[in-house]
């Protein structure tokens, strides 16, 4: 299982005083160099944590994949449409959350999606929808021409019964069976740490996992090279 790096918490610390550091640029740099097969960061409209700037050095720098998460507005569609990550994933923004709280309404928005997703396939992006494990959430993300699904993994990482950790980790290993089968490419993330991932590393359907909060959580006491190749170690069964 592969393993990208969201590295807007770097962001997040250097917000929190308005300086310079640290630099979410650098901090990418140290991830692939660790064994990340790929960045991530979410550029939102309140510009929070990554700004503008960010963005376009990240493009520069990265040489392994550089997937961007944004919402489907007309201005994050122009930006992805300069920057040209290799990858985009259209998720739901809402400005008080503190960070992303469920999976996209796709029904609720179809033409809106459609059309975000043939404009950045006309640009050679290939586009990644962020769903809840629903069965019905399949259907439509082939519907609108999405290529991948991340899966949203965050109420089975924010539950700690037992029973109902195996309901969540069956929902999620039903729809990425059904996804693999249906030819979307299927990977996971939000809320996932260096012990809610073993179950998931059984299904093999989800190609890559998406950790950010966990590996920056880490770093701080162990270093972000060290905290990086940990996970790197968990995913590759080493």
């Amino acid at each position: 299982m592969k393993l990208t790096v969201n590295i807007d918490h770097v962001a997040t610390l250097r917000e929190a005083r308005g300086e310079i550091e640290p630099d979410p640029v650098i901090a990418a740099g140290i991830c692939e160099l660790a064994g990340a097969e790929g960045i991530v960061c979410h550029l939102r409209e309140d510009r929070r944590h990554i700004n503008d700037r960010d963005v376009k050095l990240i493009r520069e720098v990265v040489k392994t994949k550089f997937d961007l998460e944004m919402a489907a507005t007309d201005e994050m569609i122009k930006i992805a449409c300069d920057i040209i990550p290799d990858l985009v994933t259209i998720v739901p923004e809402n400005r008080n959350e503190l960070t992303t709280e469920g999976g996209l309404n796709i029904t609720a928005s179809k033409s809106k999606f459609e059309n975000a997703i043939n404009i950045l396939h006309s640009k050679n992006i290939l586009v990644s929808l962020f769903v809840d494990p629903v069965p019905e959430n399949i259907d439509k993300a082939l519907e609108v021409g999405a290529d991948i699904i991340e899966i949203h993994t965050g109420k089975y990482s924010n539950t700690f019964v037992e029973k109902d950790q195996l309901i969540e980790l069956s929902k999620i290993g039903s729809v990425a069976q059904m996804a693999s089968e249906m030819g979307l490419i299927v990977t996971a993330g939000h809320g996932i740490n260096y012990y809610n991932v073993f179950p998931l590393l059984n299904m093999k359907e989800i190609r890559e996992v998406s950790i950010g909060h966990s590996i920056i959580s880490r770093a701080v006491f162990s270093g972000l090279q060290k905290a990086v190749e940990d996970m790197v170690k968990i995913l590759q069964n080493d």
